[in-house]
């Protein structure tokens, strides 16, 4: 059964101008009231709460081998594991809804926890800024896939001695333009990347069936799910809209595909406060509820 938890963070962002704050806290809520929680309720899923973040505090002070909001993010992420590893206990197939990219810290510690294999990250950006590749690094939610395989700050990518949190060998991506400065290193460095061109290109069947034919992704995995992943065109509600990405339809097919082998998923980066009718909320509610239908169906328990 899958159990919809809320987890509002916008933590891992830049702020969008100065003194505001990133709008993804606001997902949860913009997407129940566009009819996500209904839809899935009716297909049977339970509504299993909140886990709220730390306030939001963009600190121009803070040290450079810092990112910000550092301690928000950890304490986030350890409680927000902790129910996801109650959650599994219970045979239940989390869906998060964020929020920011962050919260693939949290379903790192809990794989971790759990034993739970590997990760899937549909994303329109790589996501692998790093120190060892970047010395702008500082917000996590363009850093997430780097940290969730450990090449990172120990204090995010090693919370509580357990990183690196997925084995760059059960990693797959999807999603990333071409052109995106860490395409070379990130190809070199994980089991499977496939860039969104190659979804135009080839269809939704062909990205998901490379994933699930992975050796190191058989055994189930995490779906983590950055909704910038779709053109601007069709989904410019995101901080880093980007053109070349997939239509609303491939991303149903994709995830139809992939979301019965993965124990849980997190859908991030959607932001209300740039979509002021409303109608790419809608959009989005529409996609998750076709996409997720079969959640954890078929993956494996532990």
């Amino acid at each position: 059964m899958i159990a919809l938890v809320s987890a509002p963070s916008n933590l891992g962002l830049r702020p969008p101008v100065l003194g505001a704050v990133p709008g993804t806290s606001k997902a949860p809520e913009a997407l129940r009231e566009a009819g996500l929680y209904a839809a899935l309720a009716a297909q049977g899923a339970l509504d299993a709460g909140v886990v709220l973040p730390g306030r939001y505090v963009d600190d121009p002070e803070r040290g450079e081998q810092t990112l910000r909001n550092q301690d928000a993010i950890v304490d986030h992420a350890r409680r927000l594991a902790a129910r996801l590893v109650e959650l599994r206990s219970r045979g239940h197939a989390p869906l998060v809804l964020g929020g920011d990219c962050s919260l693939v810290i949290a379903a790192g510690l809990a794989s971790r926890v759990c034993g739970a294999g590997g990760l899937v990250h549909v994303d329109g950006h790589t996501d692998f800024r790093h120190p060892g590749n970047s010395t702008s690094f500082g917000s996590l939610a363009g850093e997430d896939l780097a940290a969730a395989i450990g090449e990172h700050l120990p204090e995010i990518a090693d919370i509580d001695g357990l990183g690196p949190y997925f084995d760059a060998a059960s990693t797959a991506h999807i999603g990333c333009r071409r052109d995106d400065e860490a395409f070379v290193e990130v190809s070199e460095r994980i089991a499977v990347t496939i860039p969104a061109d190659q979804i135009i290109l080839h269809g939704a069947a062909y990205a998901a069936s490379r994933v699930l034919a992975e050796p190191g992704l058989t055994s189930g995995f995490w779906l983590q799910v950055d909704v910038d992943v779709l053109d601007p065109e069709y989904m410019p509600a995101v901080d880093s809209p980007d053109s070349g990405g997939i239509e609303p339809d491939d991303l149903v097919r994709l995830l139809q595909r992939l979301a019965p082998k993965a124990w849980g998923a997190s859908v991030t980066v959607f932001d209300p406060d740039l979509d002021p009718t409303g109608a790419h909320a809608l959009l989005l509610a529409r996609i998750l509820s076709e996409g997720f239908t079969r959640l954890g169906e078929d993956a494996e328990r532990g």
